[in-house]
Order: C-alpha cells, then structure tokens, then sequence
C-alpha cells in the first residue's frame, strides 16, 4: 500500500543503501572512532560551522532529548508551541529526562513569535516558580508551516535577551531549506540556534539523527549526556556514513525538493475539488484539509493517511523523497471516481 501517512514511511534512498553496505565491511572501531564517523563529522562541520560540534545518536525523540538536557536543569521551565512534537508525541520523555516543566504555547499556525512568548517571561530570580530556560521549535513545524530566517532571529534575539537558549527540532529542516532556498548554515547558525536536532530519517534515511551543538559552552559535557541518555551507539558507522551519503552531492537538498514539488502538485490537484478545505497554508510536504468524512473512509481503503483532527474532519497528507507523479495522480483519481 502506498502511503500518505508519514515520510517516516518512506524507504531509504538507494545511495544511503549503498553507503551502509559499504560500512559493512570488515571491522573497525566502535563508539565513533572510525572513519566513517570522523567523514561524516567533517560534512557536518561544512555544512554548518567549523566549530560545531555533531552528535549521532538513534532517533528524533532522541535527538531531542540530548538537546534539551544539554541546555537546561531541571528547575527550568521550556517554551512551545502546544502543537510541538516534545509536547505532543514523545510520551513524556522530555520531562522525564530533563525534569522541566513544559509550557505549551497556542499557536493558529504552529508558529512561535515574541509576541506569543513574552507573557511567560517572567517569575526569572524566583525560587518558588520554574525559571525560563529553553524555547523549543520545530523547523518544519508540527503543520507543516516554515520560519523564515527574519522570524527566527527575533526568537533567538528573545531567547539570548534572558539568558535563555534556543533548540531546533530539524526532523524536516530540509524541506524548509528546499522552500525558502537557503542553506544549513543561513536557516540556524545564522540565526542565532543554540542547538539542532538535524533529521534525516523522514528524508531517505534508514534510521538515525544527530544533535549539532553550536554554542561552544555546551560542548563539555555534550558526550557525556548523550552516552547517560542511552543514545552511543557501539556501531556507530551505521548511523554517521548515513549523513555522509546524506550531505554529498546535496542529496537531502534533492530529496527534500523532490517531495516539497509532490506535496504541491497534490495540492493544485485537491484545492479545487468539491468539498475540499486548507486549513494550514502548504509550504513544505504536509497537506493539512477538511473534507466529507465519507470520502475521506472511502480514501481510506485504499491509502494510510492520518487524521489530525478527527471532529472536524482533518486530516493530513505528507509527501516524501520517493513520492511519485503516479502516486499523486492515482489517488486524485480514485477521489475523483
């Protein structure tokens, strides 16, 4: 069954396969003292800074989880969009492994401003409140929307004002590069992003992510959280020659392109169709509509695809790196029968 339900359903591209085949050759050492490791460490630092500093580790929930501890205690509060995926759709992990309390923001659109965050600014030097640490955002956002990078410098420039710090979640950063046409570099350490968790799973990735760290103070003790949250891997070859693959050539730049153009080309084929509504503007690879709960079940038997807000009839539609011309065509013909 083809699907539309996740780019974490995609498969993995042909050169990461091969890339992993080529790893699995003979031995060489673990824990990350290989030369598959220190080449994809040298790609990361090309892409983004000289200085920064990569971390491969298993998963998004992961990533995410090394990143928050590396810039927080537990006495501190961490800011988000109440749709962001810490909050939403990682089973507590966040606050389990940082301590933090949470404070979800509402958005209309996935976004953060200054605006939306500066109400919670306060209770700093207060013994009984949480203090403010952390701002969380998701580049693509959990709607599919996108940052540009004037939006993020006003966050980060917030965030630094308070001694806070910023994290990106970059499960789907590519896409959002792909859209606004910009560089690794210019979408975050250009902007002021204090620490990344840099995707490549939902982007023709078999598995895998990698914490970039940026600001130099962090550093320190970055291995150290990343081995006491679980996240070394022994093999570590098999995730780095990965982001080797991944980075030569511009192939996530390709693949992102690619499944961005698929979700458009899905969307001029939708917007006019009779009882079809967007509730979020298309700027990536997730569609997100209303339309007659009938049409939607009878979807349904023939593709996966999830809703997002089942009483409303909301559902959302992703596009990936291996979505085909064919595979958009065929179920807005079977929509349209």
């Amino acid at each position: 069954m083809r699907s539309f339900a996740s780019d974490n359903n995609s498969g993995v591209h042909p050169q990461v396969m091969e890339a992993l085949n080529e790893a699995n050759n003979n031995h060489a050492l673990g824990y990350g003292d290989d030369r598959w490791t220190e080449e994809a460490t040298a790609k990361l630092r090309e892409a983004f800074t000289p200085d920064c500093e990569p971390l491969f580790v298993f998963n998004g929930t992961g990533s995410n989880v090394v990143a928050l501890q590396l810039i927080t205690r537990s006495y501190n509060s961490i800011f988000c969009a109440e749709t962001a995926h810490i909050y939403a759709d990682e089973c507590g992990a966040p606050v389990r492994m940082t301590g933090c309390q949470i404070r979800p923001i509402a958005t209309p659109d996935g976004k953060l401003t200054p605006e939306l965050i500066r109400p919670y600014l306060h209770g700093f030097g207060d013994h009984h409140h949480s203090q403010p640490g952390a701002i969380y955002l998701s580049q693509c956002t959990e709607l599919g929307t996108i940052y540009t990078p004037t939006e993020l410098k006003a966050i980060t420039a917030l965030a630094h004002q308070y001694g806070m710090r910023v994290h990106m979640d970059g499960a789907r950063i590519a896409n959002a590069c792909a859209a606004l046409r910009l560089s690794l570099k210019e979408l975050t350490v250009d902007c002021g992003i204090d620490i990344l968790s840099f995707g490549g799973t939902k982007n023709g990735l078999m598995m895998g992510e990698c914490v970039v760290v940026f600001d130099p103070s962090l550093k320190e003790e970055a291995r150290f959280i990343r081995k006491q949250s679980a996240q070394l891997a022994s093999k570590m070859r098999y995730l780095s020659c990965q982001f080797t693959a991944y980075l030569t050539d511009e192939l996530w730049l390709k693949n992102a392109t690619h499944a961005n153009a698929m979700a458009y080309r899905l969307y001029d084929a939708l917007k006019g169709l009779p009882g079809v509504r967007f509730t979020q503007k298309v700027e990536s690879n997730q569609l997100f509509l209303t339309m007659p709960r009938p049409q939607i079940d009878y979807l349904l038997q023939s593709y996966f695809f999830y809703f997002w807000n089942e009483e409303a009839d909301e559902i959302r539609l992703v596009t990936s790196f291996d979505t085909t011309q064919e595979d958009i065509d065929a179920f807005i013909a079977l929509f349209t029968a």
